[in-house]
């Protein structure tokens, strides 16, 4: 991993201890797939980290700064990209400085592994995600609802530690992402996707299937899932995810969601499958 720390336009060498967003989460971030030193989805992410900025009232860095320091941090190569900005210094306490200038961190990490080709096995987490209108659909830094969903792979039984993803439903019940992607769900001719306006993350991802597909975004129930013709994940950096299981639940690789990663493959070069060598 290769990380780059910021001060407004200023490169420093760690993060000033005093820091809002190691204090408090007091940011936002993005994660990008970079293709050949370049992040296809540059303009979808950085539109988010603006809506969430408003939202926040935090100020960005400049934005043609990121962008070079981006590209010299990737050079050329493919790889993950990580972005996070925080408010910055503002001492002790949770009330925010009337103007402050921002911490940001950019940080490069290889790509993941591959999905397995049968598609992934899914769980239902334990843990539930807060409904919190003031804070859903933008990418804030404060994950501990994921982080928590996730430790709870070390306390399962080793025979129970395969699954790849998890489910996560909000406090009422109703089913909103897996720990790291949106969710996509078939019956029939009918897709749906959960609504992200009291809690959850609107991907970069999810955004691009809204505009291939026809989908409804609603509230969306267990059972919901367990019933679907066809299940799949998306987020920016691994693409569509066909999933296989979930508990006892399967599903075979569906033709619809085939057509839909190749035509992702078609729109953002990262996911195009490798080219053979003969």
């Amino acid at each position: 991993m290769s990380v780059r720390c910021f001060v407004g336009t200023g490169r420093v060498d760690a993060i000033p201890g005093t820091d809002r967003g190691f204090a408090y989460g007091d940011g936002l971030f993005e994660t990008m797939r970079a293709h050949r030193g370049m992040v296809p989805w540059w303009d979808a992410h950085w539109a988010r980290m603006t809506a969430g900025a408003e939202r926040l009232r935090i100020t960005l860095p400049d934005p043609v700064q990121v962008a070079r320091e981006a590209a010299a941090l990737l050079a050329g190569d493919d790889g993950v990209l990580k972005l996070v900005v925080s408010r910055g210094d503002g001492g002790r306490g949770y009330g925010p400085p009337a103007a402050s200038t921002p911490t940001w961190v950019l940080s490069r990490h290889p790509l993941p592994a591959s999905a397995p080709a049968a598609g992934l096995e899914l769980r239902w987490c334990a843990v539930r995600l807060a409904v919190q209108p003031a804070l859903a659909g933008i990418k804030h830094c404060n994950r501990l609802e994921q982080v928590l969903a996730r430790a709870e792979w070390l306390h399962l039984p080793p025979a129970e530690r395969d699954a790849h993803e998890g489910l996560m439903r909000s406090g009422d019940g109703d089913v909103v992402c897996a720990t790291a992607a949106n969710v996509f769900v078939l019956h029939g001719s009918r897709w749906r996707t959960p609504l992200v306006d009291r809690c959850g993350v609107a991907g970069i991802c999810r955004q691009w299937v809204l505009g291939a597909l026809e989908v409804e975004q609603s509230v969306l129930g267990a059972a919901e899932v367990d019933t679907a013709d066809a299940v799949f994940l998306c987020n920016a950096v691994r693409g569509i995810l066909p999933v296989a299981r979930l508990g006892t639940r399967q599903w075979p690789l569906q033709a619809q969601v085939s057509a839909l990663q190749q035509q992702l493959a078609r729109a953002h070069p990262g996911f195009a499958p490798p080219q053979s060598s003969s």
